[in-house]
């Protein structure tokens, strides 16, 4: 009899201490979102909208990019079009206006520091540089969602006077 009450007092205070360690140990299982968004990640789709409610693909219908957001709070980006015709001389100082013109337009590239606002589920960047000089020393705000390996990034007006929600995935 007193084995029986030993192992049921016993197999008890294992439960709770289980039920209590689990319970402590819970949130720092769940990761901040800035946890969740710092990486490396591919672009997945990138929908524009103009002012008027037209669909434009400033990057083309298969948009290529990559973003690396690092712990310490420093980003860089770049997006391009992958179907952007080659230059007809191998060497970026020699392309013509019109080649020069067509790579810019389908290219974007810019770098700085990143925070996220966790109540409000928002993303700023601090611009340091960019392909468009007009960015440097500017912040931009975005709202942001996270989907297993997935971030969701809306900017309610970009550089080209868009609306955008771009989607990446977590880079392996």
């Amino acid at each position: 009899m007193e084995r029986r009450i030993f192992l049921g007092v016993s197999s008890t205070a294992a439960f709770c201490m289980a039920l209590v360690l689990g319970a402590e140990y819970a949130p720092a299982q769940q990761k901040s979102l800035k946890e969740q968004v710092t990486g490396a990640w591919t672009l997945v789709s990138m929908d524009q909208t103009d002012e008027s409610g037209k669909k434009v693909q400033i990057f083309g219908p298969n948009p290529k990019g990559t973003q690396i957001m690092d712990p310490t709070g420093q980003w860089v980006q770049i997006i391009w079009n992958p179907d952007v015709a080659k230059f007809k001389v191998n060497n970026r100082q020699q392309g013509t206006p019109e080649e020069n013109t067509a790579a810019v337009r389908a290219m974007t590239a810019s770098s700085g520091t990143w925070s996220v606002d966790e109540a409000n589920k928002t993303l700023t960047i601090k611009y340091a540089g960019s392909l468009l000089p007009n960015q440097a020393g500017t912040e931009a705000k975005r709202t942001i969602s996270m989907n297993g390996e997935e971030l969701r990034v809306q900017n309610p007006r970009t550089g080209s006077g868009v609306q955008s929600e771009t989607v990446w995935r977590r880079a392996k």
